[in-house]
């Protein structure tokens, strides 16, 4: 026996069928409807809250003891909760503030459609794209990878691949990109020809529906580093995009990817007659050092931190989340996202919270923090909090000293720091170095370039010669590989003090 279970969110109202016993949180990835599991759905991190009325079965103690005061708001946990009858379910908004725009240098044009085409980049947990008229970008839009309903994170999604899931995986990310290219098209009057896809390996590896069994174990060796065209039907994007053909960009190795390769191409860093560095601060953290001629990239496992994942009051980037802190009068002064009342912490605000509590002295240099301490009303830091801020930045800076050293300078000799992606955009730089997640001497040397994959992503789509040189200083670029270097080892220990 089925029952009704309304599903209310931003898109309105869905009537599912769901069996008895089935949990919400499953029934909501087979409908595929967007909803945030940062572990997965395996019920370690609390995060999964929707509203929820009707016939459901009773909570459970471990149910309870994370929700706490929020069970008696009919707050329950997706992951947890199970369907006994009709029921209506509430959705929190996803409507994220995501970066869209990034630095264009002057480069020649030349573009791989005759009217119009898109740049799409997959994120982690943001997809973003463009739209492409003749010479003007139309439009624009974002929205939640939608992926996140298997995890915050890359390792979480591989893992769903290889328990049998690729296909659902796949699905989700082209459904949700068909979604977003054809309501621009629409609004155009036009669809995209080609559209050029850039992201990191894995992201680029399912939606493509290749396997990333390579990606999850030694030696790391990728089967595709892409630099493809395939087709609409390949990817599984079809209605009016049905003859789009999708071009996906090139990566460099099983970490580094395509989104590191296109940002590259936006920043010009591979032109530029000096020592520099340009660094991706996200999920992978990836980064690309340039001394002379000589590219030598990493990528470093910094974790969904500083998307909002793994903090108890974390949050993504929208309405409501604090955005930034700072000391006043010795006081904890917090803003957040569209000034409305604190509903959480997102990425920027997290790296300002720290930074001013290690100003106050409430955290140790060793990163000790005896209790909580209150942000805002409802919205606290834990010392496990600073924990994870600890190993997430100390992944980010060790990267960055390895480097340096595989380069062999120091990085005081970096003439400039370009920091890419939608959470380097709303980075408050002086924390950044004040917590120790980029090196103090490069603070002063920071130029923010927003989405840069994106942005070079664009400028593949209209300029058919950069393939060739994205493609060549991919080849001629060094690799260093973290996760068994004795120099990142020993950098990433310093890394964790305050």
């Amino acid at each position: 026996m089925s029952f009704c279970v309304t599903v209310c969110s931003r898109e309105g109202e869905t009537v599912l069928q769901a069996e008895k016993g089935q949990l919400i949180s499953d029934l909501l990835k087979a409908a595929g409807m967007v909803a945030v599991f940062p572990c997965g759905g395996n019920g370690k991190c609390g995060r999964c809250r929707v509203q929820a009325q009707g016939l459901l079965e009773e909570p459970t103690s471990t149910e309870l003891e994370m929700l706490g005061d929020d069970y008696a708001k009919g707050i329950r946990l997706a992951c947890m909760c199970r369907v006994t009858g009709d029921c209506r379910i509430v959705l929190s908004a996803s409507d994220i503030e995501a970066v869209t725009q990034g630095y264009f240098p002057v480069y020649e044009k030349k573009p791989l459609y005759a009217r119009c085409g898109a740049a799409v980049d997959i994120g982690t947990t943001t997809i973003a794209a463009q739209l492409w008229v003749g010479d003007e970008m139309v439009a624009e839009a974002s929205a939640l990878n939608p992926q996140a309903t298997f995890g915050a994170d890359v390792i979480s999604r591989i893992e769903a691949a290889l328990a049998g899931r690729l296909g659902e995986l796949q699905q989700t990310v082209a459904s949700a990109i068909e979604k977003m290219l054809t309501a621009m098209g629409e609004k155009a009057g036009c669809y995209p020809e080609v559209a050029v896809i850039t992201g990191n390996t894995a992201m680029l590896h399912f939606l493509a529906g290749e396997d990333p069994a390579p990606l999850s174990a030694a030696p790391f060796a990728a089967r595709r580093l892409f630099g493809e065209w395939l087709s609409a039907d390949a990817v599984k994007i079809g209605g009016k995009l049905g003859d789009t053909r999708f071009y996906l960009a090139p990566c460099f190795s099983a970490f580094v990817g395509g989104d590191i390769a296109t940002a590259i191409l936006a920043s010009e860093l591979v032109k530029k007659q000096q020592t520099a560095l340009l660094v991706d601060i996200g999920t992978n953290g990836e980064m690309a050092l340039l001394k002379g001629w000589k590219l030598i990239c990493c990528s470093t496992a910094a974790g969904p931190v500083f998307e909002g994942a793994q903090i108890s009051c974390g949050m993504q980037g929208k309405a409501g989340a604090i955005d930034h802190v700072t000391v006043e009068d010795g006081q904890l002064r917090c803003t957040t996202i569209k000034n409305e009342k604190a509903a959480g912490i997102c990425g920027s605000g997290l790296v300002d919270a720290v930074a001013a509590l290690v100003q106050l002295e409430l955290v140790e240099e060793s990163g000790y923090m005896e209790d909580d301490v209150e942000l805002a009303e409802g919205v606290t830091l834990t010392p496990q909090d600073i924990r994870m801020v600890q190993l997430a930045k100390g992944a980010i800076c060790a990267g960055i000293r390895t480097l340096c050293d595989a380069a062999k300078i120091d990085a005081e000799d970096i003439t400039t720091l370009y920091i890419a992606g939608g959470f380097g955009a709303k980075l408050d730089i002086a924390s950044a170095a004040a917590i120790g997640m980029i090196p103090e001497e490069l603070a002063c040397k920071a130029r923010v370039i927003g989405n840069a994959a994106l942005a070079g992503a664009a400028m593949l789509l209209r300029s058919e010669p950069l393939a060739e040189q994205c493609n060549r200083f991919i080849r001629e670029a060094e690799i260093i590989e973290l996760s068994s270097n004795p120099t990142f080892s020993s950098h990433y220990m310093d890394a964790m003090m305050f």
